[in-house]
């Protein structure tokens, strides 16, 4: 098997086609994250850096059979578009085995880092470290059989919504839904909500890279129907309740940035929301709502399916770069196995976090 790099902007309209169409084969690999627009947008929206965007590209019998994106720095790799890529993966032809450390040596680098890698991919299995379930509804058979299904689970999260619907109309009026919304307004709502978030939590303001920013807006500006970001909202009377930025796919809507008004958290408008687009899913191509990572009691409520994903590295058994990183997890896993409360996770959200910084970079 030959192996040939090149950067996402490089790919000719057939490259870019065949890429789309071992896509296509597969509804695991319908993420949006895991396109070739994906890889494009994020290098178009990051620009010239200190970092290089490659796809390395495994081709058999002079045909294409799998790429595998990522960002290079001068010795580490990390997914494309981290920390705001919730899937990573080889986009593979059935069958085909590739060898994940060739394909990172090829990129030129000694060490690849993934957190969302999607557990099926068996080339990767070898060097996971932890595995995490991303939770997804699955609404191939119509809403009214998913709801059905939910409630025999046990599930009254819907129910509920449709309690909290009519006491919002009682106390505070009308409920409005629009789907694909253009409001630019909405839209700087929904990030300055979220960047509040960020701040009261505590974790790192993803927006204040540059780059992130160009890039929702640039995939909410989108027009293409097979990818880009969609803007989602829930009015209470005159009022913004919530909002929703979901990017897709072909068949798969994924869970974005999701905020809403404070001032109505007893009505859970974020959860009303996701209800509205699961019933208006039924009118449209999408077949599945992937809920993006986090395990949060309102995504386990609505989920139907799931989604393993794995994080770790893939490095050279010598590389002074893999070195370092397996003396990391070293110390993470010896302090996670200790009877230490939360100070057995420092090291993880550490990690995490530094990754962060670093992708933002």
């Amino acid at each position: 098997m030959e192996l040939e790099v090149l950067r996402p902007s490089e790919l000719s309209a057939e490259r870019v086609a065949r890429w789309s169409e071992l896509q296509a084969a597969d509804i695991v690999l319908d993420s949006p994250f895991l396109s070739p627009q994906w890889a494009r947008a994020v290098e178009r929206a990051q620009g010239k850096g200190p970092h290089d965007f490659r796809v390395v590209v495994a081709r058999h019998d002079g045909r294409d059979v799998a790429f595998l994106p990522l960002r290079a720095g001068a010795m580490t790799a990390l997914p494309v578009g981290a920390p705001m890529c919730d899937y990573q993966g080889v986009i593979a032809q059935a069958g085909v085995e590739v060898d994940a450390r060739a394909m990172v040596r090829a990129a030129g680098v000694q060490r690849y880092d993934f957190s969302c890698m999607l557990e099926s991919q068996a080339a990767f299995a070898p060097y996971a470290r932890g595995r995490d379930l991303i939770h997804v509804v699955d609404l191939r058979n119509g809403y009214e059989a998913y709801a059905a299904e939910r409630k025999a689970a046990g599930s009254g999260a819907l129910k509920d919504c449709d309690k909290k619907r009519r006491k919002i109309e009682r106390e505070v009026g009308e409920i409005r839904f629009s789907a694909f919304s253009r409001s630019k307004a909405i839209f700087d709502q929904l990030v300055a909500w979220k960047s509040a978030q960020f701040q009261s939590t505590g974790q790192t303001d993803i927006f204040k890279a540059g780059w992130t920013r160009r890039l929702i807006g640039d995939l909410f500006e989108s027009r293409d129907p097979d990818f880009g970001a969609t803007l989602f909202t829930l009015h209470f009377g005159e009022d913004l309740a919530a909002a929703h930025l979901h990017i897709h796919g072909r068949r798969t809507l994924h869970g974005w940035l999701i905020a809403h008004d404070h001032r109505f958290d007893r009505y859970s408008p974020g959860l009303l929301l996701f209800q509205d687009i699961l019933r208006w899913m039924d009118e449209t191509p999408y077949q599945r709502l992937d809920l993006g990572p986090g395990d949060y009691q309102f995504k386990r409520s609505l989920a139907n399916s799931g989604q393993w994903v794995t994080y770790g590295f893939v490095g050279g058994a010598a590389a002074p770069a893999a070195l370092l990183r397996e003396a990391a997890y070293g110390v993470r896993a010896a302090l996670e196995a200790m009877p230490l409360g939360k100070v057995s996770e420092l090291p993880g959200k550490a990690m995490r976090r530094l990754d962060v910084i670093r992708s933002l970079s």
